[in-house]
């Protein structure tokens, strides 16, 4: 089962995501004063990465109203503020997300302006929206969904709140498929002994704190969970001490991912108590990791993704411990649900 990573087979897999960088970005900036609410609507992986837009968004926009929702959710409640001047961000890897594409068709009616991130012209998606981002064929569209995404927002918030940071976020992401490469290499090493250490628990939890959620639930979700079949659960660190904190003793396997966002505090108060209280933990602290290309005003966006390529290492070796592949599945795309 291989399981080294292959730096230059994933920089090239980002290349059209590199492409789409400042389109997206000028996108924004000609969307940004046509609309006044942002309604972020996906499953999975491209949820949680709206996750962390919608916090920026929060943070830097005094002006936008902003949601998100999972689709079969969105659809239910039928929002009914779909008008001329909302603007729904639909995403998904696959473009023939079931849910994703009925929300994309369930808009189609609507008065309200969409845009959608797959991966080619052809799949469901890219037809059911009225503006598309295409990130080509590739098997990294986590990170491809994330580059265009966070360049269509940096750019409405250029545009529409003078967010001076536009050009250095878009010369960093396109400098992030290398960030991310380096990011995975030098942590294997550390990784594998993570995996050696941890390959018997069936039971872990992942902690986060702001957009570094999006870390903690992808990697304990989308990946350990979904291909090691792993009991994980994602706690936000704001949550932390209202009740998981009791589930936690000595023998309890903790992964905490710190950030360099405002809410870097909260996490380093799980960080504090974690470490008085076990000895099982992983800490991985976005201050670790150089991100060379990065602007420092920007480290804090990509900061999620960055960690998550290295601790997604852990896993790659739990794979090989476990014999099941990183591709494994027992449900999904193989039975009715």
């Amino acid at each position: 089962m291989a399981i080294a990573f292959n730096r230059e087979g994933f920089i090239a897999s980002l290349q059209q995501s590199v492409h789409l960088v400042d389109d997206a970005a000028s996108h924004g900036q000609a969307l940004a004063h046509r609309i006044d609410r942002i309604y972020f609507v996906s499953c999975g992986a491209p949820n949680r990465i709206m996750l962390g837009l919608q916090y920026w968004l929060e943070r830097y926009s005094p002006s936008l109203e902003v949601r998100r929702y999972f689709p079969a959710e969105f659809m239910d409640i039928d929002p009914p503020r779909l008008d001329e001047r909302t603007l729904v961000v639909l995403a998904s890897k696959s473009g023939t997300t079931q849910e994703t594409i009925a929300a994309a068709r369930f808009l189609q009616g609507k008065p309200c302006l969409t845009v959608g991130v797959t991966q080619t012209a052809d799949l469901p998606l890219a037809q059911a929206v009225q503006h598309c981002f295409l990130l080509g064929r590739t098997d990294e569209a986590y990170f491809g969904c994330f580059m265009a995404l966070q360049a269509l927002i940096g750019g409405i918030l250029a545009s529409r709140e003078d967010w001076p940071l536009l050009g250095k976020l878009t010369r960093s992401l396109k400098a992030l498929p290398q960030v991310l490469a380096e990011a995975a290499i030098n942590n294997d090493r550390r990784a594998m002994e993570e995996a050696r250490l941890y390959k018997d628990d069936r039971l872990m939890y992942f902690l986060a704190s702001g957009p570094m959620f999006t870390t903690a639930y992808v990697f304990g979700v989308c990946v350990v969970m979904e291909s090691q079949w792993l009991h994980c659960l994602p706690v936000e660190a704001a949550e932390f001490f209202h009740g998981p904190f009791e589930a936690i003793d000595a023998s309890t396997p903790l992964l905490l991912f710190v950030g360099e966002d405002p809410s870097r505090g909260q996490m380093e108060r799980v960080v504090s108590f974690c470490q008085r209280y076990t000895e099982r933990v992983m800490v991985y602290d976005a201050k670790d990791f150089p991100m060379e290309g990065i602007a420092p005003e920007i480290r804090a966006l990509v900061a999620p993704y960055v960690v998550g390529i290295a601790a997604e290492r852990i896993a790659a070796h739990l794979a090989v411990w476990h014999q099941q592949p990183l591709t494994t599945r027992r449900y999904m795309w193989k039975t009715e649900y």
